[in-house]
């Protein structure tokens, strides 16, 4: 009769395994009784929350500066019938900036969202449309697109005068010296013509 096997390969692996297992969690048990291990298990303890309270402290003061410290101020002084194409007509909105500060502060971006009787009819954005020049005002245009086939769903809301109400949100994206980029948002409501048949024609 022949002699039993030796035993495979990957029985002997699993045994090596389960010793080191075992011998590991002897290290942890003796670690963990251990006064120096638990003191400086104690102090990273204690200097991990206390970092993480600075930088919480941190993140609200500069919270509080940004709040605090000037921006510039915009505002909306005029919506008005532009031109008509085929396929849309544009509306202009004139933006005035006052730019507290001295020097220019470039713009990121502009963007817009144009709603009649609460529903959306044009919304984009205008990228990297130039600079607030420093100390004083800048007029911004922003040329607002919308579709014809937009235009006719609203011949419900139209008045005697041709006229459709407009709640208009713009939002300016600049970039502040040490600061960076901020959102300053602007919102205007109004009435604003509809074309006619002249102005296909002009």
């Amino acid at each position: 009769m022949d002699p039993c096997p030796p035993p495979p390969l990957t029985y002997l692996c699993i045994n090596v395994i389960y010793v080191i297992s075992i011998k590991l969690e002897q290290k942890q048990i003796l670690l963990e009784n251990n006064p120096t291990f638990s003191f400086l298990k104690l102090w990273l303890t204690i200097v991990a929350g206390d970092m993480a309270s600075l930088l919480d402290k941190a993140k609200q003061f500069v919270s509080d500066a940004v709040a605090s410290m000037e921006k510039p101020e915009a505002s909306v002084t005029d919506v008005d019938l532009k031109e008509v194409s085929l396929g849309s007509v544009t509306y202009l909105a004139k933006v005035k900036v006052l730019n507290p500060y001295s020097v220019s502060i470039p713009i990121g971006e502009i963007r817009y969202v144009l709603k009649s009787s609460g529903s959306e009819i044009a919304s984009g954005t205008v990228p990297d449309p130039g600079s607030l020049k420093g100390d004083g005002e800048t007029m911004l245009n922003v040329d607002i697109k919308v579709p014809h086939s937009v235009l006719v769903t609203l011949v419900k809301d139209i008045g005697r005068d041709w006229d459709i109400d407009y709640d208009l949100k713009v939002t300016l994206v600049v970039d502040l010296p040490l600061i960076g980029n901020i959102s300053i948002p602007i919102t205007s409501t109004g009435e604003v013509k509809l074309p006619t048949l002249s102005d296909f024609f002009t």
